[in-house]
């Protein structure tokens, strides 16, 4: 890889980011959905696989900790982030139910469901959509290459128009950022109660 090859990657990707501003109000909604739940004592809930795994535990890390202002912190569970619980999952019922089942477990009506992937092909991400749709859980399916059979599974989908998955991925990290942002925006007014540590006698 030359200078040129880095450059030419380097306006591929911005490229990519730019063409989502054709998708901005789209975006705009599904910040404010997320928002709207994580400020109302819904929960958001994440997964992917692979590199989106990590994008997923990315928005809820920002949530439950911050992004950019010290707030109070937002309800957020990303379904990949316990090896322990993926492991007995994908041993005992099959790798394709390791977010299906903690979905059961744990959400409910008016909770929000993320999921990250590049293809919308994942059979675990299809069925956390299942799962979520049952439980009443709104889901946002940040997406590309066309959404695959995911985008029919969302209530929302932000469908990124590349075929490459680091592109993809480039755009979904901007997202998460947007959404990021809307639900800090959001908490700004919210009372951040004392943690035990600093709660007075």
């Amino acid at each position: 890889m030359d200078e040129r090859d880095v450059g030419t990657l380097i306006k591929s990707a911005s490229g990519a980011i730019a063409a989502l501003e054709r998708q901005a109000g789209a975006i705009t909604q599904v910040a404010q959905l997320c928002a709207q739940a994580v400020t109302s004592g819904r929960t958001l809930l994440s997964c992917g696989n692979g590199g989106s795994s990590a994008q997923a535990m990315h928005l809820s890390e920002e949530l439950v900790g911050r992004f950019r202002n010290d707030r109070a912190p937002l309800p957020a569970v990303c379904l990949n982030a316990d090896p322990t619980a993926i492991t007995c999952i994908a041993n005992d019922f099959g790798f394709d139910q390791i977010f299906a089942r903690p979905i059961n477990a744990i959400a409910k009506a008016g909770d929000v469901l993320v999921v990250f992937t590049t293809s919308g092909k994942s059979t675990n991400i299809l069925e956390a959509l299942r799962a979520a749709r049952a439980q009443g859980v709104t889901t946002i399916g940040l997406l590309g290459k066309g959404g695959g059979p995911a985008a029919t599974l969302c209530d929302h989908a932000i469908v990124v128009d590349h075929d490459a998955s680091e592109r993809i991925q480039e755009c979904h990290q901007v997202i998460l950022h947007l959404i990021c942002e809307a639900c800090e925006r959001a908490a700004a007014t919210i009372h951040v109660r004392p943690t035990n540590a600093h709660a007075k006698a």
